[in-house]
């Protein structure tokens, strides 16, 4: 989207079909449940055009989606840009050869992992989820597509929680978020 204000109403649009959750998952933790927009057919599909469009004209071969909630919203993705859906996964979900990257979290380490023959060396690839938060599974996903040859275009989130300054983790990467926190 190159229209500040076509990006500034379909901010508000999803704001507006984006619940809150007080102390989910956890005390002290806001939840941004995307499920109301995902309901809502007219905002999902504006969402869905809001991500891909700055990547119309990118040549994307693949659109990678993190689990679980990425799913959702990386598959249609993948569909308006003409391209392949990638799963990447937690670990012990896929039934393949798999390549796998370990990642911090608050307190502790955990897995992704995608299949060996997902992407191919060259490949052009957008990475989708539905939030940006701190932003290490977004650069563990990068590091496991860039470690299989594939050439990562940019980042694409449907919400992005500033404050929590995840593109401090994605440096020189394009980003693009629909709304931010």
């Amino acid at each position: 989207m190159t229209d500040d204000g076509a990006s500034a109403a379909l901010a508000a649009t999803l704001a507006g079909h984006i619940r809150d959750i007080p102390d989910f998952p956890k005390p002290g933790v806001v939840f941004k449940d995307i499920t109301p927009m995902l309901a809502h057919a007219a905002t999902f599909e504006a969402a869905i055009a809001g991500l891909a469009g700055p990547f119309a004209e990118a040549e994307i071969g693949a659109v990678v989606g993190i689990e679980a909630r990425g799913f959702i919203v990386a598959a249609p993705v993948a569909l308006r840009l003409d391209a392949g859906f990638v799963p990447v996964r937690k670990a012990g979900k896929l039934p393949w050869e798999i390549e796998r990257e370990e990642y911090e979290l608050e307190y502790g380490t955990d897995l992704l992992e995608i299949h060996r023959d997902a992407v191919v060396p060259g490949e052009r690839v957008l990475v989708v989820d539905d939030v940006l938060a701190t932003g290490g599974t977004a650069a563990a996903t990068v590091r496991l597509l860039e470690r299989l040859g594939a050439e990562v275009v940019g980042l694409a989130f449907l919400i992005e929680l500033g404050f929590l300054s995840g593109r401090a983790k994605l440096p020189d990467r394009p980003v693009t978020s629909l709304i931010t926190y």
